[in-house]
């Protein structure tokens, strides 16, 4: 936060984050999937985006995040701008910060590079090995643990699809030579998985 114009209670906001990635209800959505996200964009060329920027919004994608609620992502953005706000970020930095944490909602392809990097290192999951894969997707149904199966397989192989459609899934040279065809191998099995009929496993 620091390099993004902070002058002061840079560790108390990190402490707030932290504890916030941390919380116990968060299967996929903890500091594990941070640190992921903060290594795929170490590993990443910078693509002209500004990597500081991209790194900030990393730090707060997920800061809110209740499987129960909607506006997960909204909630994030505005404690990115009220958070950096209030350790001396520049207003137009910290409003960008809150734009790139918008975009992570997936709804739309971003246009922009900064954007581009930001939800590509996000959605870089859906291109790992396919154990790793199959665990992130267990990791997601715990955490709508209270969905029922039906309800749940319907609505996911939705979402599933709909990453399926774009061309291309990954929006920057780095991660579509990385991760595109895996991805797209992965999402057509796991939508396979969850259209097909569901299985009652019999009680021992």
């Amino acid at each position: 936060m620091r390099r993004l114009g902070a002058t002061s209670g840079v560790n108390q906001l990190y402490a707030a984050l932290a504890a916030a990635w941390d919380e116990s209800h968060r299967v996929y959505h903890g500091t594990s999937h941070l640190v992921d996200c903060l290594e795929q964009l170490d590993g990443a060329p910078g693509e002209g985006a500004d990597r500081r920027v991209v790194e900030a919004a990393l730090w707060f994608h997920d800061a809110v995040y209740n499987p129960h609620a909607t506006g997960n992502e909204t909630r994030s953005a505005a404690w990115a701008s009220r958070g950096l706000a209030g350790v001396g970020v520049p207003a137009p930095t910290g409003a960008e910060v809150a734009r790139l944490v918008l975009l992570t909602r997936h709804t739309a392809p971003p246009t922009d590079v900064a954007g581009h990097l930001a939800c590509d290192v996000d959605l870089s999951i859906l291109g790992r090995g396919p154990d790793r894969f199959a665990e992130f997707e267990r990791r997601i149904r715990a955490e709508y643990a209270w969905v029922p199966e039906d309800t749940y397989r319907a609505v996911r192989a939705d979402i599933l699809e709909g990453f399926l459609r774009r061309s291309p899934l990954f929006l920057t040279a780095h991660f579509r030579r990385k991760y595109e065809a895996a991805a797209r191998k992965n999402l057509e099995i796991a939508i396979t998985g969850l259209r097909s009929p569901s299985r009652e496993v019999p009680e021992a």
